[in-house]
């Protein structure tokens, strides 16, 4: 990798044949910042342009050892208006359509595709962190540990990010997932029931 380009953080996370598996990268953004994207963040993209924009969940990102091309798979979300069959009246307002297959691209080509803020995203509930009474709440009757272990399971697959936060809280991003997510208002493939929107301030 170049020096100013493209750059992994964190230790590798896995190996498979020819491939190493990693769980965040660090890129510059449109407008010269340093960003860290990891596993399981939630971020908007354009494919190409003229596309609509949609959030892309990072679900995976490896190098290929021998000729040294960075790679991810993301998992796309639409809204149903930009979709083949359009928004229809059994669509929630900030329901978004999950598509069937993950997209596999080179990780400069991710990075171009993504769209440094939410300006051209009008859809979904901006999520609050928790107050600092709740999370208090939470540790008096012991759930605040489950809490963190609960999400830590389910967003990083039991994976250690501490190295991550740790170079994400050097940059002075937020403790969590930048961008936006998708949690209570998505339909998967074929219907599936409804699942969830939230964008991130």
């Amino acid at each position: 990798m170049e020096p100013d380009s493209l750059k992994w953080v964190g230790s590798s996370c896995g190996l498979h044949g020819p491939y190493i598996f990693y769980k965040a990268f660090k890129c510059h953004s449109l407008d010269g910042k340093p960003r860290i994207l990891s596993l399981g963040d939630f971020f908007l993209v354009r494919c190409k342009p003229g596309d609509p924009i949609c959030i892309a969940e990072l679900q995976l990102l490896w190098e290929e050892r021998t000729s040294k091309q960075l790679l991810s798979s993301s998992k796309l979300y639409f809204l149903p208006e930009d979709t083949p069959k359009g928004r229809s009246a059994s669509h929630g307002e900030h329901e978004v359509i999950a598509v069937s297959e993950k997209v596999i691209v080179r990780l400069d080509d991710l990075v171009k595709w993504t769209v440094p803020d939410a300006a051209g995203w009008v859809r979904g509930q901006h999520a609050q962190p928790l107050k600092a009474a709740a999370l208090r709440e939470l540790g008096r009757n012991g759930q605040r540990e489950a809490l963190h272990r609960y999400r830590e399971s389910t967003l990083t697959s039991g994976l250690s990010f501490r190295d991550i936060q740790r170079e994400r809280a050097q940059l002075g991003e937020r403790p969590g997932h930048p961008g936006v997510g998708v949690g209570g208002a998505c339909r998967g493939p074929g219907g599936s029931p409804p699942v969830g929107l939230a964008c991130f301030a």
